[in-house]
């Protein structure tokens, strides 16, 4: 039998009174979330990606109101994992050389990074960040990418200077071989997920995604909303922003919703068994940067007592939601995304159009809804075949 169009968990181990706790912290907390913004901000070409309000879109779903974070206008990289990438390869080389942050941003300590090499996997847009950061550092880079990687994401990152290795199975083979070679030739593995031994880097990678809701947060104000989609691959967005709101807004905090897609589905996994616990489906989705089996450790800490349900999507609901946001419904701003940066209004579309969803999830016509557009069009080959427009007609539509 086919999978229903959604699946929906409430996270019954969720509190929402505990307080934010050492385990927590232990993955970031207020002065770590700080010390990452105040780190991005001195960037080049730094500037906050807008808070978009889709009024015609939010009609159409039923809900009193959408706003979206557009991370495809996130530096040059169009992608939110421009901020985890590239500050967690800046906060290594800062510990490796001893050079000061600032220097080693601007590029004014080559002479300590040169030789030195960064190596993660990806499903295409972490690699990306992480060549980027290496190329203003001045460091080396290797990225393994899996089979399911497209070309056009490939060689994306190969433009930053990277070394590409394709490697066989998933992405999480990937970030074993990347372990293992790093450990074998010296390098520093950047890694968006966590081991046991290994939480260093990937909470200086969180730290760096909690950029993008700081930023939401500071634009809000007092004017919160009532729900929170955001999309998960081994869990590090959606943590990074879970986290902030449940720190600093506790109880008020907007009812958080992990979405993730049926084949790719360690989170929801996880929260059916209480535990880190692997994806059963079979990782081959249209929402190709979200295709993980395995949730991080680091992100799980949060995710366990902080998130207040998990859902998977179809595959279809990618493209609908792309579709939809590419036309602009009502008179919407036409906004470009990319599968997986449109994954957070795939659950929120899925869920609008199921009745018992809505009620689970709470999602009704007074719902004030905020969703993370974590990428924009980082495959314009694959954009244009979903969508039937490049992306930069759609985006100078706007």
């Amino acid at each position: 039998m086919a999978p229903p169009d959604i699946r929906w968990h409430p996270n019954r181990r969720c509190r929402r009174a505990l307080p934010y706790g050492d385990r927590q912290r232990a993955a970031m907390c207020r002065q770590s979330r700080q010390v990452a913004l105040e780190a991005v901000r001195a960037w080049p070409g730094y500037r906050p990606t807008p808070l978009i309000a889709l009024p015609g879109l939010a009609a159409r779903l039923g809900i009193a109101r959408l706003r979206v974070k557009h991370e495809g206008r996130r530096f040059a990289l169009q992608s939110f994992k421009a901020l985890g990438g590239g500050y967690g390869v800046m906060c290594a080389l800062e510990r490796e050389t001893g050079a000061p942050l600032a220097d080693i941003v601007a590029g004014k300590a080559k002479e300590r990074t040169r030789g030195i090499t960064l190596a993660c996997a990806s499903d295409g847009n972490h690699g990306r960040a992480v060549a980027w950061g290496a190329q203003l550092a001045g460091a080396g880079a290797a990225v393994y990418l899996h089979r399911g990687v497209s070309r056009g994401r490939a060689e994306a990152i190969a433009a930053f200077g990277a070394r590409i290795v394709r490697t066989e199975g998933s992405y999480d083979d990937s970030v074993r071989q990347v372990a293992a070679d790093a450990r074998a030739g010296g390098w520093i593995a950047i890694a968006d997920t966590s081991w046991p031994g290994y939480e260093e880097i990937p909470a200086w990678v969180m730290q760096g995604y909690s950029v993008a809701m700081a930023e939401i947060m500071a634009e809000l104000g007092s004017d919160r909303p009532s729900h929170l989609f955001v999309q998960a691959g081994v869990g590090g967005l959606a943590a990074a922003a879970i986290a902030p709101l449940w720190e600093e807004w506790g109880e008020e905090r907007p009812f958080c919703i992990v979405v993730e897609p049926h084949e790719a589905e360690c989170v929801w996994q996880s929260g059916l068994h209480g535990r880190p616990s692997p994806a059963r489906g079979s990782l081959r989705t249209v929402m190709a940067c979200l295709s993980a089996g395995e949730v991080s450790p680091l992100a799980w800490t949060v995710l366990d007592r902080g998130a207040d349900a998990f859902i998977t999507v179809a595959d279809r609901f990618a493209p609908q939601a792309m579709r939809a946001l590419a036309t602009g419904e009502g008179g919407d701003p036409p906004l470009a995304a990319g599968e997986s940066g449109a994954a957070g209004i795939a659950g929120l579309m899925a869920a609008a159009g199921d009745g018992a969803a809505r009620q689970a999830l709470r999602l009704d016509g007074a719902a004030d809804v905020l969703a993370i557009l974590s990428e924009g069009a980082t495959d314009p080959a694959i954009y244009e075949r979903i969508v039937g427009s490049p992306p930069a007609a759609v985006e100078a539509a706007a």
